[in-house]
């Protein structure tokens, strides 16, 4: 299945490279989550921190089949680097919902539901 991308860069300039990254770690994620639905990223230049430099941020929307997952992940210096570790993230968050939905996830009961 070909998963619809829509892929926003802000304050950065056209990078077909960074767009064929960003679709290929989009296509990585169907290998855990087959009946992902879309994939919005919006990879974003925010602004020049006086000591650390360039800020890259990247916030990935996902829909799934009864709901929605978003990951916003912040680096310093290498928007390569804040694409791999925001993909990370999505598919950690993925993985947990999988398991949620199956039931491998022991839901804790408040207190006053026990008694």
């Amino acid at each position: 299945m070909d998963l619809p991308v829509q892929i926003t860069l802000r304050n950065l300039s056209h990078s077909p490279a960074l767009e064929q990254t960003v679709r290929e770690r989009a296509a990585w994620l169907e290998r855990f989550h087959p009946h992902l639905v879309s994939c919005r990223v919006v990879v974003e230049q925010a602004g020049r921190h006086a000591t650390k430099g360039r800020q890259f941020v990247v916030r990935i929307d996902l829909k799934v089949p009864g709901g929605e997952i978003a990951v916003d992940h912040q680096h310093d210096d290498d928007v390569a680097v804040a694409v791999r570790e925001a993909f990370a993230a999505a598919r950690r968050r993925l993985e947990d919902a999988i398991r949620m939905r199956r039931g491998d996830v022991k839901l804790h009961h408040s207190a006053s539901e026990k008694t």
